[in-house]
């Protein structure tokens, strides 16, 4: 399971994450603010978040995870010190699998985590991009092709040798498909993607 935490005290997040890892078998990630998730979700690709609300930023968490969940498919857990009705209300509009009060101990997120994971386990379709994301990427034939073949590990050589084209128009050809994909220009990020998202490309 991939958890990104989504919180802008690091010293906060450094305890989540220590207490993640000491009792789950899971890979996390830690993002501080907007800019970060941006940064993180093309290719970590969650499965579940740990955000707070309050971000102090143009966005805060409950906005955060609706523009999220336009082009990626999780899981949530709010964990934050807002205790209103009216704010609970809000997130409900999120559909969260919990909502925790800061602050948190360590057997309030075992216990959230916990209860969690096989909601998570059950639901193949998270940690992906949503399906309807890949579509308006409008990908022409040629950049599917060679998504396929680096789905099935192909390198950037044995792409060009069976597409007859050139090293150096693959390999322009994967730093553009990078770039549509918002994902970081390295060597296993598009391969993650492709794996990740194997239904989708055809």
């Amino acid at each position: 399971m991939r958890i990104l935490i989504i919180e802008d005290e690091i010293i906060i997040a450094r305890f989540i994450e220590q207490q993640l890892k000491a009792n789950f078998s899971c890979t996390v990630q830690i993002a501080i603010n907007y800019n970060e998730v941006l940064d993180v979700m093309p290719e970590f690709l969650p499965h579940l978040l740990l955000c707070d609300i309050n971000l102090n930023e143009k966005l805060d968490g409950i906005a955060m995870v609706k523009e999220l969940e336009k082009s990626y498919a999780f899981e949530v857990i709010f964990i934050t010190s807002y205790q209103s009705k009216i704010v609970i209300g809000q997130a409900s509009t999120v559909k969260p699998l919990h909502y925790l009060i800061k602050p948190v101990d360590e057997a309030a997120i075992y216990a959230a985590i916990r209860l969690a994971s096989p909601v998570i386990e059950a639901n193949g379709k998270l940690g992906q991009l949503q399906p309807e994301y890949l579509p308006e990427l409008d990908l022409n034939d040629t950049e599917r092709y060679i998504l396929g073949f680096v789905l099935a590990n192909k390198t950037t050589k044995e792409i060009a040798d069976i597409l007859h084209l050139s090293h150096f128009t693959v390999k322009n050809y994967r730093h553009k498909l990078c770039r549509k994909l918002n994902l970081k220009d390295e060597n296993n990020a598009l391969l993650k993607w492709a794996l990740a998202n194997e239904g989708k490309i055809s």
